[in-house]
């Protein structure tokens, strides 16, 4: 990305969070959404149902020219006719045809991220015809020649006194923006005459079945019924990953569809149409006109990474849980297609240059992965889109500099230590850096810095741990680098946890960074190889437990067997340590039982690392521990959403990390809290700068430190 485009981009980043209503509004909506997605899903084994449905769409995704032909065969007897379009200008060049052949100038369109894809209402304009969209948020944006903000509902970012205020254009009579009843009457009276009016309707599809021919529409709105039956000629424009085999298929996807869309157990109108059908309009039987778009589709079906980014549904659900996307909105994050799915499908369908502003605005959070339908690994392909896009305009330096130091475990930690001299004249003699040097970015001074300590808690360990005679359990401690360069002192509370409880934590010196870093900067090779290192340190086999203070790590440790499945003389060892892995609330409910105490302690809040809560399942342990440990645990709405860190993240992206932080904090500060606890020294970083530098006296601890201190050691 050049220097202009990036100024360019986070200057609509800065804009978009300006826009008070849009934050409000985006806020409320995901506020909303987490309760319905919860309510929809109660009762049911999410992760399995979700397996399932990817299973069944990478099963059709190994078929698609397969399923293609059958579709065809059994539309075409049915009386439809099929097209397949090479890419998004023969698409529009076929559509454009069926309408000029057909004598067709006005068309009605329900709503369709398809065709949004290929831009086909400009293309349809320009050949003089009229276009009319009939879902309202669409036809909303359509008047004021936007694209849509979210898939499922394109206009969110608009407030009623913006519609009333169009409508009022529109209509040449003055709207009341609190007179709902009113405005859907004013769009209700325009879009069903254009219905009646019009020649050809315009469909998406959400399932292609092969085995009948049948094309199936999910929508709350009848405008998409209406589309399809009223005009005398229908074309749907379908994405080939749309196929499916058979009823069944489709009905397995339909369960978890409507309600990862918007919380439904079944959206208002399902809708299965197969062939062409009676119309009195054209005189005898409706022109049905099925056009299969690949666009690229074909060669993605066949990648052995990015395949599965074809498995999705369209339900819009990793819009809806990023927190990025609920602070910026669609507009900005995304081309077209908006959210995780848009990052990765952007640059498969529109190019580099649509792709790479976006590509790099990923928290890693994986609050998309573990919400997606079709199982996606969302994050995981958006990281490999970007070193997709880095290799085509080459490394940046720091990716150079990052291989270089991060595969030199003695040059990085010589590094480490000399940032400690290079820190204490900024801290002053505290712990935090409260004004940075000029070199920094004004927008980088949202929170204060930790210093990096004068003695690691590698150099401290020596004196620090006692050997155990005949333990019960041998640990290994992955430090990571924050807490054993900066926060050693969540290390000592750690040891004093399991004081005279008959286990033996060593700490393999040869250990360094995870690699999460460099898998963030897309650079796999390096995490690869600092892989490698750290499977040699830890010598796992020899351990009962490789225990880690922070969540991120553990997540990208437990990675390791896939990181490197295409290294056989490394896969085994990755496999057994990654099972050995766990968190310290986890091993402390499992291995230690800490007494409880009795009394009523400091009034307590807690957030969950991302890579704890999603990363490895890890909900209830941290909070019961707390509740053990006597303190007054004040829950708070957005205790599992990401506090805004995301290591190199808040460097690149600190407006959107100071915002998504401002909201985490704000909520921490009304539940009245004196200590915010967290089990992740990346989150203690974010949370501690934040409160300090709005000058909060609100403690912040890790799990650790509060537990000890609770247990008075």
């Amino acid at each position: 990305m050049s220097r202009a485009s990036r100024r360019e981009y986070h200057q609509r980043l800065k804009e978009a969070l300006d826009n008070r209503f849009l934050g409000q509004t985006l806020a409320r909506f995901q506020g909303n959404y987490r309760g319905s997605r919860e309510a929809g899903f109660a009762g049911m084994d999410f992760p399995a149902l979700a397996a399932e449905v990817g299973a069944a769409k990478d099963a059709a995704l190994g078929r698609l020219e397969e399923l293609y032909e059958q579709f065809k065969a059994q539309a075409e007897a049915a009386g439809a006719q099929v097209h397949l379009a090479a890419d998004a200008a023969h698409a529009r060049e076929i559509i454009a045809d069926i309408a000029a052949q057909t004598g067709s100038r006005r068309i009605v369109k329900s709503k369709s991220m398809t065709s949004e894809e290929i831009h086909l209402n400009r293309h349809l304009e320009a050949q003089g015809l009229q276009v009319t969209e009939t879902d309202l948020g669409e036809w909303i944006i359509q008047l004021r020649g936007e694209g849509p903000s979210h898939m499922v509902a394109p206009a969110i970012h608009l407030s009623r006194s913006q519609v009333a205020e169009l409508f009022t254009q529109v209509t040449g009579q003055k709207q009341d923006p609190e007179d709902i009843a009113a405005l859907v009457e004013v769009a209700r009276s325009r879009l069903r005459r254009a219905m009646l009016e019009a020649d050809m309707g315009i469909s998406g599809a959400n399932f292609a079945l092969a085995s009948t021919g049948t094309i199936a529409t999910v929508t709350n709105e009848g405008n998409a019924r209406l589309v399809t039956t009223l005009p005398r000629v229908h074309v749907a424009l379908v994405g080939l990953e749309k196929l499916v085999p058979d009823l069944n298929t489709a009905l397995k996807i339909l369960r978890l569809l409507p309600r990862s869309a918007t919380g439904q157990l079944i959206s208002t109108y399902v809708t299965w149409i197969t062939g062409a059908v009676e119309c009195a309009a054209a005189g005898g039987r409706k022109d049905l006109h099925i056009v299969f778009l690949d666009n690229g589709r074909l060669a993605l079906s066949q990648d052995p990474v990015f395949s599965q980014a074809l498995r999705c549904v369209r339900c819009g659900s990793c819009a809806n849980v990023c927190p990025i996307f609920g602070k910026v909105g669609g507009h900005t994050y995304g081309h077209v297609y908006i959210g995780a799915i848009g990052l990765i499908l952007t640059y498969f369908y529109h190019g580099r240059e649509a792709a790479r502003e976006l590509v790099k605005n990923c928290l890693n959070c994986q609050a998309c992965k573990v919400n997606c339908p079709a199982g996606i690994d969302l994050p995981g392909l958006i990281k490999k889109t970007a070193g997709l896009v880095m290799a085509e305009q080459g490394r940046p330096l720091k990716n150079q500099l990052m291989r270089r130091v991060l595969t030199n475990r003695p040059l990085f930690h010589f590094l480490l230590r000399r940032a400690y001299l290079a820190q204490k004249p900024l801290a002053r003699g505290g712990r935090l850096i409260r004004h940075l040097p000029l070199f920094f970015a004004p927008d980088q001074e949202f929170r204060s810095l930790p210093v990096v300590a004068a003695e690691p808690l590698r150099d401290r360990w020596q004196r620090l741990a006692p050997r155990v005679s005949n333990p019960r359990l041998k640990v290994a401690l992955f430090g990571g680098c924050l807490t054993d360069f900066v926060y050693p002192e969540q290390g000592e509370a750690m040891l004093k946890l399991l004081a005279g409880r008959d286990i033996q934590v060593d700490y393999p010196l040869g250990q360094s960074c995870c690699g999460l870093p460099a898998a963030m900067a897309s650079e796999e090779e390096t995490a690869r190889e600092v892989a490698r290192q750290n499977l040699a340190a830890l010598e796992a086999e020899h351990y009962d437990y490789v225990l880690t203070l922070c969540a991120s790590c553990a997540s990208h440790l437990k990675h390791y067997p896939r990181l490197l499945a295409d290294d056989p003389a490394w896969t085994q060892r990755a496999e057994h340590m990654a099972a050995k892995v766990i968190d310290l609330a986890s091993f402390l409910q499992k291995e230690v039982g800490l007494e409880p105490v009795a009394g009523r302690g400091a009034k307590a809040a807690y957030h969950a690392p991302c890579h704890l809560c999603r990363g490895l399942g890890v909900h209830q342990a941290p909070r019961q521990l707390l509740q053990g440990a006597g303190y007054d645990y004040r829950p708070y709405e957005d205790e599992e959403v990401c506090c805004g860190f995301g290591g190199s993240y808040s460097l690149d992206f600190p407006e959107l990390s100071a915002a998504i932080l401002e909201r985490k904090l704000k909520q921490v500060t009304a539940t009245g809290a004196e200590l915010l606890v967290t089990d992740c020294p990346g989150c203690v970083l974010q949370l501690e700068g934040g409160l300090d530098h709005r000058g909060s006296p609100i403690r912040v601890r890790h799990l650790a430190q509060a537990l000890a201190e609770a247990q008075g050691k």
